[in-house]
């Protein structure tokens, strides 16, 4: 009997028993634990303002919703402006709601993607303000102050300014369209191209949230070693689809240019950047994306390297390919992203070298919504391996460093690896 007991309260223990997946990464709002603490903040946010009214407005009221009830333990609900231990949330700007609470100097030198967290008391009422000049600014702001909560932080005396040194934070997908990933070790691409654009997978908006919590304000969709297909009309559509998940939150859309496109959908005989029917071809092409995306962030280009096509088949150079795309994109803002990483099977001098000997020659020629995007290292994302000489060489040029995520190099899906920070 008493077996039969135990056995019981074991298969009853078994069904409350909640295992952590991961998948929340860690926007996992959990119960503060510490009782002061808990009645600390819940005296301090007694409900919420948020001024504004738009998508990423609707964003913030969703997190907010989850970040807030989740480590107090209780929701707390839109107040009104003359409320005591009030969080006050909006843009701030001339003649608005927030502008009448905050001094000029609280919200200097913010720029498009800063914020600000203040704690202030106005006709003996306390409240908190978090604010930035644009609505992202104010994004990155809450998901800032449900950091301090989250790690427990004291939120009574707050004076907290931050703004982005690096304009342009992105990750770089190796996603191919059948959903294969190359050097991928976690299953299938998240972006199911079968089904978009009619099907919003809920994890698009859960990645578009983990990536705003941490600054990322672009996604390049598909592989550098790319397909052309993906630049067709249908799958545009697709791409659409996701750019409209991702706007709230702060986040472009980029996709990998493959330069033999012209030829590939276009028909055309050539892809050389100096024909003017090649060149007409990606001016259509981009005029077309545009229409579509209108915040669309441009491209990444892997040319002349492991067999990809590029400018160097035309006898051009590759200030010339990306010089091509670059005026492409550049009437609408976009941007052009040409990885440096560059060797060839041809070349039997040191590897180490082959990006240098190619871009330094090159310095002063690239247009300026171009980026050269250069590996940490030169050789290929090695655990240890020199500073890639290209950085400090460069003096007319723009560039932006590229770092590995996935452990291709550091026990691919077999090893558990602890990436420890570089800079």
């Amino acid at each position: 009997m008493q077996r039969v007991f135990f056995l019981l309260v074991f298969l009853i223990t078994i069904i409350y028993l909640k295992a952590e997946d991961g998948y929340r990464l860690w926007l996992r709002y959990e119960l503060v634990e510490n009782e002061a603490l808990l009645e600390k903040y819940r005296s301090i946010i007694g409900s919420i303002v948020i001024v504004d009214e738009n998508a990423t407005m609707d964003a913030i009221r969703h997190e907010l919703d989850i970040g807030l009830s989740g480590p107090l333990g209780k929701k707390i609900l839109e107040g009104t402006l003359n409320d005591d231990h009030l969080l006050l949330i909006g843009t701030y700007g001339p003649n608005t709601i927030l502008s009448e609470r905050l001094t000029p100097n609280e919200t200097e030198d913010l720029g498009d993607e800063g914020f600000s967290i203040l704690t202030k008391e106005i006709d003996g009422k306390s409240l908190i303000i978090i604010t930035g000049q644009h609505d992202v600014g104010v994004l990155y702001g809450v998901f800032h102050f449900l950091k301090l909560l989250q790690t427990q932080q004291p939120i009574n005396n707050l004076n907290i300014k931050i703004t982005p040194k690096i304009d342009i934070r992105v990750l770089n997908h190796w996603d191919n369209l059948d959903r294969t990933v190359e050097r991928g070790y976690a299953g299938f691409s998240l972006w199911n191209w079968h089904q978009l654009p009619e099907y919003i997978d809920e994890r698009y908006i859960d990645y578009a949230r983990a990536n705003a919590s941490i600054g990322i304000n672009g996604s390049v969709l598909t592989n550098v070693n790319a397909s052309a297909l993906v630049l067709r009309p249908d799958y545009l559509l697709k791409v659409k689809a996701l750019a409209d998940v991702f706007r709230p939150y702060g986040i472009k859309v980029y996709l990998t240019a493959r330069f033999s496109a012209p030829i590939e959908l276009g028909n055309l005989k050539t892809a050389d950047p100096l024909d003017e029917e090649v060149q007409h071809w990606w001016n259509e092409k981009c005029k077309e994306i545009y229409e579509l995306i209108p915040d669309f962030g441009g491209f990444v280009v892997k040319a002349n390297s492991e067999g990809q096509p590029g400018p160097q088949n035309y006898q051009r150079n590759h200030a010339d390919g990306a010089n091509m795309l670059a005026n492409a994109v550049g009437p609408y803002g976009g941007i052009i992203m040409w990885r440096a990483f560059v060797y060839s099977d041809a070349n039997l001098e040191d590897r180490h070298k082959h990006a240098y000997d190619e871009f330094i020659p090159l310095d002063g020629k690239f247009e300026n919504n171009v980026l050269l995007q250069v590996k940490n290292g030169a050789i290929d994302f090695q655990p240890r391996e020199p500073f890639h000489p290209l950085f400090g060489a460069l003096h007319k040029t723009q560039i932006m460093m590229e770092f590995q995520i996935t452990q291709e190099y550091l026990g691919q899906g077999t090893h558990l690896v602890y990436l420890g920070s570089m800079y």
